[in-house]
């Protein structure tokens, strides 16, 4: 098992490499952060396709401003070019205006494609509970303004530290926290209607344990 040390001089070696613009580098890099990128773009977005574009981007952003990069944590710098990227595409959506072909369930209530998120292993009963709690979830992010929604994905699901959340939405760490606690708050309020479909431990500081 490498050392932090030499973990940590691998990748100042493929970022040095990346900047003198070696692809290669720069795919590896990637690898380890892809995971954590997709995930914000998606929380943030709510939708696959459009997050991966958002995400392919960012990537493309990245590789060329890479030299702008002077130190500190890459996570988070790519953290940041990512959220930046998922509000570029808000803006567009706004401009183009489109009317998306929604769904709707048996009482003619609007519903958002969450299919994906099932896991075919699990039971039906199963499937139909995770399918709803991720639903509800989802749908609370998505009250939350711009702004709190990102410092609850980076801090409360994707695990940045308070630190590493204030270098991606590039606002002081007491920004940070307050918008955290107040999206928390939201959070909680939005869900006090599906109290049926969260677990026992999402009854209490639910906000705190959405990374499901």
């Amino acid at each position: 098992m490498k050392s932090l040390l030499t973990v940590h001089d691998e990748e100042q070696a493929l970022i040095k490499a990346a900047q003198h613009g070696d692809l290669n580098a720069f795919n590896a890099l990637i690898l380890r952060y892809q995971n954590l990128l997709f995930g914000i773009a998606l929380r943030m977005l709510n939708d696959e396709d459009v997050a991966s574009d958002a995400v392919q981007e960012a990537l493309i952003s990245a590789f060329s401003k890479l030299n702008s990069f002077r130190g500190g944590s890459l996570r988070s710098w790519l953290a940041r070019v990512t959220v930046n990227a998922c509000y570029d595409e808000m803006r567009r959506k706004r401009r183009q205006r489109e009317v998306p072909m929604e769904q709707f369930n048996m009482e003619g209530e609007e519903v958002e494609d969450m299919s994906w998120m099932i896991d075919p292993a699990a039971r039906p009963e199963e499937q139909y509970e995770s399918f709803e709690l991720e639903s509800a979830i989802q749908r609370s992010l998505s009250q939350l303004t711009p702004a709190y929604r990102e410092a609850l994905i980076l801090v409360d699901i994707e695990g940045l530290s308070y630190e590493e959340a204030s270098i991606a939405a590039r606002v002081p760490v007491g920004t940070v926290k307050s918008r955290l606690a107040r999206a928390r708050l939201q959070m909680r309020s939005n869900l006090q209607g599906n109290q049926d479909i969260l677990p026992a431990q999402y009854s209490v500081g639910m906000a705190q344990h959405l990374c499901i």
